[in-house]
This record gives structure tokens, sequence and C-alpha cells, in this order.
């Protein structure tokens, strides 16, 4: 079946192909439509290969390129990239067939040109959409109803299928149109519109390119240095077949003019058949077939005035004034009808002539610059100096720039040193959540060993993770968040990072023991060479970070799903269950002294769990039942499932397994630190004893396994502390740290 699939895949494939051939030979000529093969077999039969073109980076901007033409494209897409580059701004292309899913989360803004709606533009557009992302489209042409093609000599030729298929793929474009949330266009009457469709236009003109910009000067260079002749020519750069019906505009003009004046010649260029009335002067025409972008400076150049003249509709009216800036920029003046971008562009008589639609305006404007050389020169230096000015790509990147940047949903880089599920790991996806539900950009970088999954879904949203060790990153990026000292590295040294934040949830520097180098390595973290903001959970670190450091940093407590951690009383029978959690293989964890604990107690009265999410048990450790890496969602049912809990960790800036013990309605024995004595109160929510004193972590056990009276204390206690610090009720100190 498959076989089968593809097969007519193929077939269907090379049935659009040939359709699009004969439509482009009747439209655009011959030259036009082999760009425009070689594009449809480079992009729309092609997908798997260029899959990891596309998927190795971060960067700012995707354009979505759904036009075979090479000339609109260059100009709408490989122009703007441009533009942005030029002002720091990343961007990539790609062609629509080619767009996945995947892509949304590498990307921080898409726009779609001359976009037919697919399947997959719709579910891309509505992904972006619950990301907050926003999405733009990018028209240059008013191919975007039927009633504007309607006046279009060219479709009227067109078979009844063809015109449907014609109709159809507008309609298609339209379709994307409508889901954006904007569009960039290069006219004000595309703008007016445009404007029917969605809320918002910017008009970012047709630009010349650097690279056209140097070609121009080096033609115009090329063309000085030739001994002046004595012909003045006239060039006609006519593009494709549409604009056959504007060549009949000049045309008694331009015989006119020829009759008159001997020394006038004609340089025709593009996909146009010499008119039956101008043959009697074939020996002063010179026709040329399209040729490439690259060497088309050179021919306008070879020419001393330059036509474009256009039927005035809205269609037309609706094109930009690419024929006037590519004359301009090689001193050459340009006479123009008086209609759409040229009536907004050239300055009459300054920069250009614009001319009204009769034989009369068109053969004065032509004579007047065929008899008047210094004439001719003045326009064409103002225009190349307006045009140098203003109409490349590195002149006006800065508006466009700043324009696009409008759309930037504030972006947050959540750095993780792994994605695996632990205290700080939990912590920082809690926060990405929250941001998330304010409408930010969040996405996780995954430091640690790359994960298959491409997202965390977490608490009902969807957080998108990119592995740090299969990127690479170029992008801007506004917030950028170190979660642990290994991650400071890409925090500090990222160049594109507006605020970098340090999130703090423990004196990490003591995670080593004296003379292991990664001791010195964090503690450096601590005094960053560049301006960091540090936040944290725990006051007893932000207490720390003054003392020690001297800095400021933002506090906002630590929460729990009490939801998820409801409780359930303890019925203290035969056998009471212990829970030890904690890395055996972290010695801040002080996992061995739990375990000499619960070596003297009586093994007929108690059973022992262990948990831990990375270290296992070690040989001399009594354990009845051991829980490994067990998913987040099943670990309030286990301490539901046991009575008391003894955490005798050394170092926690939060510790969470009281808390989470509490709310569930166990009891919990502690040795005191740093991290939990911020909520712990012994005798009141849990028993405490110093690290070390095994005999009173027993009488601890004794007293809860005993004292009824006491378990109602510690009980109600506990609930109250926890009630206290739902997620819920601190959300807004959270958001607080990231304003």
């Amino acid at each position: 079946m498959w076989v089968l699939r593809k097969e007519k895949a193929v077939e269907d494939s090379i049935k659009n192909l040939a359709e699009m051939t004969v439509r482009s030979l009747k439209r655009e000529g011959a030259w036009a439509t082999t760009k425009k093969v070689y594009s449809y077999l480079l992009h729309g039969m092609s997908k798997d290969r260029w899959k990891k073109r596309y998927t190795w980076i971060y960067a700012d901007v995707l354009f979505i390129n759904g036009c075979y033409i090479p000339h609109p494209s260059r100009y709408r897409v490989s122009h703007q990239r441009e533009q942005l580059l030029a002002k720091n701004i990343v961007t990539s292309e790609i062609f629509y067939t080619d767009l996945m899913l995947d892509l949304v989360k590498r990307y921080r803004l898409f726009i779609f040109y001359r976009c037919p709606y697919t399947d997959m533009v719709g579910e891309f557009i509505e992904l972006a959409r619950k990301s907050h992302k926003q999405v733009l489209f990018d028209m240059d042409d008013l191919l975007i109803d039927e009633s504007y093609t309607r006046t279009i000599d060219y479709i009227k030729t067109l078979s009844q299928d063809e015109k449907k298929k014609y109709y159809d793929g507008i309609e298609l474009m339209q379709k994307t149109l409508k889901l954006c949330d904007g569009a960039i266009t290069t006219t004000e009457a595309m703008a007016l519109e445009l404007r029917k469709f969605v809320p918002e236009v910017y008009i970012n003109r047709n630009l010349a390119s650097d690279r056209m910009l140097q070609l121009s000067e080096e033609a115009y260079t090329a063309r000085q240095v030739e001994e002046a002749g004595n012909t003045v020519d006239i060039g006609y750069f006519s593009g494709n077949i549409t604009h056959d019906q504007d060549f009949e505009i000049v045309l008694l003009a331009i015989e006119k003019i020829m009759e008159a004046y001997d020394h006038v010649r004609l340089c025709l260029v593009g996909e146009i058949t010499l008119p039956e009335r101008l043959k009697r002067f074939e020996e002063r025409v010179v026709i040329n077939k399209l040729v490439s972008w690259e060497k088309l400076p050179w021919i306008i150049a070879s020419v001393d005035i330059n036509i474009a003249p256009l039927a005035d509709t809205l269609f037309n009216r609706a094109k930009s004034e690419n024929k006037w800036v590519e004359a301009a920029l090689v001193r050459v003046p340009t006479i123009a009808s008086n209609v759409g971008a040229f009536a907004r562009m050239i300055v009459n008589e300054k920069t250009g002539i614009l001319c009204e639609n009769t034989e009369e305006k068109w053969y004065e404007a032509m004579e007047r610059l065929v008899i008047d050389r210094a004439y001719r020169s003045a326009i064409a230096q103002n225009a190349y100096q307006y045009a140098k000015e203003h109409c490349t790509t590195i002149a006006k990147s800065a508006e466009f720039a700043e324009y696009i940047k409008k759309w930037f949903t504030p972006n947050i880089f959540m750095v993780l040193p792994q994605t695996q599920i632990a205290g700080g790991v939990l912590v920082a996806l809690r926060h990405c959540v929250f941001l998330m539900k304010k409408g930010y950009d969040v996405t996780i970088l995954n430091e640690g060993s790359a994960v298959e999954s491409e997202e965390i879904l977490f608490e009902g949203c969807t957080i998108p993770i990119l592995n740090k060790s299969e990127i690479k990153i170029f992008g801007s990026i506004d917030t950028a968040i170190a979660t642990l000292w290994t991650t400071m590295e890409f925090v500090t040294s990222y160049g594109n990072i507006k605020n970098r934040v340090y999130f703090v949830q423990n004196y990490e520097t003591n995670f080593y023991k004296a003379g292991e180098y990664l001791r010195v390595k964090a503690e450096q973290t601590y005094l960053p060479v560049v301006d960091v903001k540090f936040i944290t959970i725990s006051r007893w670190c932000q207490h720390w970070l003054w003392d020690k450091y001297h800095h400021e940093s933002f506090y906002a407590p630590n929460g729990i799903d009490i939801e998820q951690f409801y409780p359930a009383r303890r019925e203290f029978g035969s056998k009471i269950r212990i829970l030890i959690e904690g890395n055996s293989d972290d010695h801040y964890k002080n996992v061995d002294e739990s375990f000499l604990i619960v070596d003297r107690l009586d093994k007929e009265k108690y059973e022992i769990w262990y948990m831990s999410y990375q270290g296992k048990p070690k040989t001399k450790y009594y354990v009845d039942r051991f829980l490994h890496q067990i998913p987040y969602s099943r670990v309030p049912e286990i301490y539901r499932q046991c009575d008391i809990l003894i955490k005798t960790s050394i170092l926690e800036s939060f510790s969470y397994p009281p808390l989470e013990m509490m709310a569930t309605g166990g009891y919990v024995v502690v040795v005191p630190n740093g991290g939990n004595i911020e909520y712990l109160v012994d005798g009141e929510n849990c028993l405490m004893y110093p690290q070390g004193e095994i005999d009173q972590a027993l009488q601890c056990i004794e007293r809860i396994a005993n004292d009824g009276t006491l378990r109602d204390r510690l009980y109600q206690k506990g609930l109250e502390t926890a009630r206290a610090r739902d997620w819920n009720i601190i959300e807004e100190d959270i958001m607080h740290l990231y304003e």
C-alpha cells in the first residue's frame, strides 16, 4: 500500500509540474519558466533531505516561501532577510512544502510569503499561536481575491479548467492570509486592500540588495569608460508577457519619436514581440530575452532612457516601483506612468518624469529627454542619490528591524542541566508554566544528554525542549535563566541575551568535597563577569548571597500543588512504614545517616522504603522496598502510603520532601538545615534532631509512633504549613521575579 501511495504521489507531482509549465510558458515565457521549474524540482518534490538543514538552529525569523518564481521571492524573501541581518536579526528560509511542526520552537516569528493554505500550514499556524508566537503574511501582488485579477488580459485567455485552478490557488492564498496576525507589503495600494483581511499592514517597499547596488555601480562605471555614441537608446524592460498591454500605451509615441529622430534606438528586454508598427525600424531595435538579475544592470546601463508605462488599473496601482529603482541605481532616467507606486516615489522632473497615459504626453516626455542630454543627466543623478539613500536593503534596515522586533513575543530560555524529574527541575518547570500562562514564549534548553522527546507536558502546558548538543543558537533571547552552576556558562557567554538570570536553589559549591576541581568552578558562578540578576526560592540563599557576595537577590517562596498532595490520616497499626528519600551518591544528602537510624529500629515494627531519582541503595542499606525514578505523578501516592519521613540532608536551599510529606498528612523527622528551617518548626509541624545524634533521632520516631496527641498537632500544623504554600497563592510572587 505504501508503494502505491508513493507512486501516486510521484504521479501527481509530475502532473502538477506539467500543468504549471504550460501555464508559465503562456504567461511568463521560456526564461522564467525554466527557473520556475528548477525551483519546483528543488523545493516542491523533496522534503526529507531538507529536514536536517532546517532543524539544527535556533534563530529569530523563519520566512516560509510559497512562490516558485525566483524574481519576486528574491525581493520579498532574500532582500528582507538581508535587511534584518544588517540589524542582527538572524533569519532562515524554507519552502512551504518542506514545512514541519518542529520548526515552531526554533524561531520567534514566522513570515509566510505568497503561501497557499495546506493542512500543514494550518497546523503550523495553530501551534505557533499556542506557543504565543506571531505569524505575518507577506504579499506583493493582488493575488488574494478573484475580484482583483479579473482585469488581467492574460487570465481571460485561459480555459475554464485553467481558470478554476488559478482561482483555487488565489482562494488558498487568501485562506493563509486570514490566519495571520498582520501583513507586510510593498505599496500603499496593496496595504489598502490587505487591510480588508488582516488588522495591521506594514509597508516595506521592494528594495535593492547590496549585491544589486554593487553590480549597478560596476555597470555604470563600465559604461562611463566607453566612448560616447551619437545615438539615444530608449529601453523597455517588460518582464513577462502580461506587460504587452502596458507597451500598447506607448507604442504610437515610440513610433513617432523614432520617425522624428534617426539617432533614437529601441532596446526591448523580456517576453515581447516587436509590434508590426515598429518593424520598419527593425535595424534600430535590439531585442533581448529575459536575463538573470545579475546581468540586468549592464543592459539597463546601456540605454539612455528607461520607460515604464503602466495601465491604470487597481491591479497595477498595487505594483511596486522596481523598474524605476533598478534604472536609478545605474543613473538612467525613467519616464513612468503617473500611476500607483511610480506616482508615490518619483518626484516629477526631479528624480524622474511622471506621464499621463496619452500619446501626446508620452511623446513630449521622451522628446525632451532625447534632445536634452543635460536634463537626462540631472534627473539620473537625482534619482541615483535618492535610490541609494532610501531604496536599498542596508539603508532601510533599521526601520524594518524595529517593526519586526515589535512582533517578537518576549522569550525566555530556562536552561536545565537535564530534564529528568528532580526537585530543582520541578520548581523550574513550575515557573515555566506560570510564565507560559502569562503569554511568554518559553523554551527549555537541555544541557544534559539529548532527549528524544521534543517537549515536556507539565501541569497542562506543553513546554518545548531544545537539546544544546544538537542545536546552534543564533537568535535573540530576552531572558536566559541558569538553574544550576553548570548552566551559567551558556547564560554568561552567549552574547545575544538581553537579561541574564541566575535561579539559585542551593549553595552548589558544597555539592563537592574539598579538593575537587568542580568545587572551584561552582564557586566562580557566584561572581559572574557580566551583569546577572539573582533570584531564589530560599531565604537562606538570599542571606548568603548578600553576606558572601553582596548580591541583592529577589525572593519568592517555593510552593506545592495541594490538589495532588492531598492528605490522608495515618492509622498507626501493627507496622509503621518509614520513608527515606535522597540520592545516596551525594554526600550532602547524608542518606547514610538515615540508614544508620533505621538499622537500629525493630524490623518487626517498622518497614523501610527508600525512594531515589538517581543513586541506588548501597550494599549496607536495609531496604524493604526500593522506589527508583518514580514518575512524579505517582510521588504523592508514595508519600500517602508511608507514615514517617526521615530526611537527614545537611545542605538544602529548600527541602521539598518534608513539605510534601506534611501535605499528604504524614510525619517528618529531620536534621535542621538552611533549606528547611524556613518552614519547619520543631514540635509544631515536625520533629528535629541534631545531625549525627542517632539516639535522638530514634527518640523522635518513637514519640511519633506512641503519642497520638503529638501526631494530631503535627498533622494539623503540617497541613496549615502546606496550604500556605499553595502554588496558586504564590503565583504572583513568582511572576515578580521575572519583571
